[in-house]
């Protein structure tokens, strides 16, 4: 097998949950890799021997980004809508039934290449760990095949029918389908099942049973909640043992200390509130809790078409008064916890060897340089893509 070390590392952030800080920092650094896996990291000048040796050149060197919460497979473009909302609309859930339309009308071929070109797009900006929703077929033909496009590109794979309700039907007729006949062509190819709980969607009744069939038929569970106003949904995660609960903008104290008492994680998404001018979620209320704390993209045609996770790791520290440590884990290891993996988000020795060299000496500069493209390589399982 060969092996690789990567020398001259001017700051490594290792996330080593047995370090004494957030990051696990090692200054003036190496990193070996082995296959698909790290093998050590440590001072440079304790590097062993390794068949090849890449210098990074003073570079900071971070895990790949995961990206916890991506809708990715979809068809047309609402930029326009966008353009309503800076104009003063506000931003509603039935926007997504433009998307259904579209996604409908697109080719197996025409939705495949779409995915390709964004998840080729988030690679190049950092991300090594994507996952990807459905939600934009809403039928049982369309929510199938989204599914087994989405999952050529990965194995965090959501089925996400409840999204919203489609014409021409009621919303228990809707939710019969999705639990029945729609979750039985689509739990082959999914990982997660998940809901959309909100005003203009599902209440938390309807999520319950959708999740609640989901889990019966082997799927994990995850939820959209509390994204255009206050409800239930938040608490109805906690409940259900939910591995994470996403948006999360609008909370109370009793949603606060629901995620406190749990295991769920808090994703925040703070491109969606940059996109429709919502208020931010308040991550420094989560993390002085003790919740824990995800960051991810939501790239989707709507409510946030951004594919940086750099752009969230910025927004998160000037918007959200997260630290730079806080808000590079919660986009790192915090991902990788939302989506229940221990194998990436972190750089120690037997963990997946996916990484990201900046053209930086520190994790700081992805938030102090805000928009500037940092990121020189990506590593995925040990090789540069």
């Amino acid at each position: 097998m060969t092996s690789t070390v990567i020398t001259n590392i001017g700051e490594l952030v290792t996330n080593d949950p047995d370090a004494d800080d957030l990051l696990g920092l090692v200054p003036d650094a190496a990193l070996v890799v082995e296959g698909s896996t790290v093998a050590w990291v440590g001072s440079a000048a304790e590097a062993p021997a390794a068949d090849q040796q890449v210098d990074a050149g003073g570079r900071a060197v971070i895990p790949g980004f995961v990206d916890s919460h991506s809708h990715l497979v979809f068809a047309g473009d609402r930029a326009a809508e966008f353009a309503a909302r800076m104009a003063g609309e506000p931003y509603a859930a039935g926007g997504i039934r433009t998307t259904v339309a579209a996604t409908r009308s697109a080719t197996d071929e025409q939705l495949t290449s779409q995915v390709a070109r964004l998840v080729g797009e988030m690679r190049r900006q950092g991300t090594t760990t994507v996952e990807i929703k459905s939600g934009y077929g809403l039928s049982v033909h369309d929510e199938a095949r989204s599914l087994a496009v989405a999952r050529q590109f990965t194995e965090e794979t959501t089925y996400l029918g409840a999204h919203v309700v489609p014409e021409g039907t009621t919303p228990e007729e809707y939710v019969a389908l999705v639990t029945g006949p729609m979750l039985e062509a689509c739990a082959p190819h999914a990982r997660w099942i998940d809901a959309f709980c909100e005003t203009g969607a599902f209440d938390a009744d309807q999520s319950r049973t959708v999740l609640e069939a989901g889990i019966a038929a082997g799927l994990r569970g995850r939820l959209h909640a509390n994204q255009l106003g206050p409800g239930p949904g938040v608490r109805l995660a906690c409940e259900l043992g939910l591995t994470a609960v996403d948006h999360c903008t609008y909370l109370t104290d009793d949603d606060v200390a629901a995620l406190t008492g749990s295991g769920t994680i808090a994703t925040l998404l703070p491109g969606v509130e940059f996109s429709t001018r919502q208020p931010y979620p308040d991550a420094r209320l989560l993390l002085d809790a003790g919740v824990r704390v995800a960051l991810a993209s939501d790239c989707n045609p709507g409510s946030c078409f951004t594919s940086s996770m750099a752009l969230c790791v910025a927004l998160a520290v000037r918007e959200m008064r997260m630290t730079p440590p806080e808000a590079v884990y919660a986009a790192t290891a915090g991902g990788a916890a939302a989506l229940d993996r221990d194998d990436v988000g972190v750089l120690t020795p037997g963990r997946q060897a996916d990484l990201v060299l900046l053209d930086a000496p520190t994790h700081v500069h992805l938030a102090y340089r805000p928009g500037v493209p940092l990121v020189s390589a990506v590593w995925i399982a040990g090789r540069p893509v």
